[in-house]
């Protein structure tokens, strides 16, 4: 009877937990909507702090919300661990990144393999910006490193802007290869239209936080703003994989 009772009593404990996480689902859902009523929310769930929720938003990036939906915070969360502050937040969001990276076809990027590939970057770039040039011109001797380049899209100016349309026409090249090469070192890239992912890439750069490039984003999904020379680029990259 006494362990009928104590089961009896660690459901009823259980059911009121999973209670409370959805009411505070439900309540963290209704503030997002009533800001932003098309917010990408991927997940909530608690967060490593007693008391805070985490908001997962499609690419990554993080929120954080009281059980009741009366507080949000955008911020870095931090744990104490052996007297070293670990940044939680980086971590999640990074994670997130790389996952929404990882979903991307090969057949929707630009990619530059070398013969022994260790690990690989994903570079969003743009055909007239200065250092996304000189970064493509040490594409050789980060393959020969072993990082591989794949590149996604993202026109800085724009969608309208006349490197988008130089974008579309290297995405839409027979050889995307050749085509990136031409662009990086300002030679004309051949016209060309087809159903293309550039405004996609476009988009998705901005969602976790793009703002410029090249933006690097490596195996682990963290994101480098701006050119590294390759054997300091190569380091981090073999290091983070």
């Amino acid at each position: 009877m006494r362990l009928t009772r104590l089961f009896a009593a660690i459901t009823l404990g259980l059911s009121c937990a999973a209670a409370v996480a959805e009411d505070a689902d439900q309540a963290i859902r209704q503030t997002l909507k009533a800001i932003q009523a098309d917010l990408p929310v991927e997940a909530i769930a608690e967060s490593p702090m007693p008391g805070v929720y985490q908001v997962q938003l499609e690419g990554g990036r993080q929120l954080y919300a009281s059980g009741d939906g009366q507080f949000l915070m955008q911020g870095y969360l931090f744990q104490i661990k052996d007297g070293k502050a670990v940044n939680l937040t980086e971590q999640a969001e990074s994670q997130g990144v790389a996952k929404t990276i990882d979903a991307i076809p090969a057949s929707e990027m630009v990619v530059f393999a070398g013969k022994e590939s260790k690990t690989h970057i994903t570079v969003f770039t743009d055909t007239d910006c200065g250092y996304c040039q000189k970064l493509h011109s040490e594409v050789p001797e980060l393959n020969r490193l072993g990082v591989e380049v794949r590149y996604l899209a993202f026109p800085r100016q724009g969608l309208n802007a006349p490197a988008a349309k130089e974008l579309t026409s290297v995405w839409c090249a027979k050889d995307k290869q050749q085509a990136m090469n031409l662009a990086k070192t300002r030679q004309p890239v051949p016209d060309a239209q087809c159903d293309n992912p550039v405004a996609k890439q476009y988009a998705l750069g901005q969602m976790i936080g793009v703002t410029g490039t090249p933006a690097i984003v490596l195996a682990n999904g963290k994101i480098i703003p701006g050119y590294q020379p390759a054997p300091q680029l190569a380091k981090i990259a073999l290091e983070s994989k």
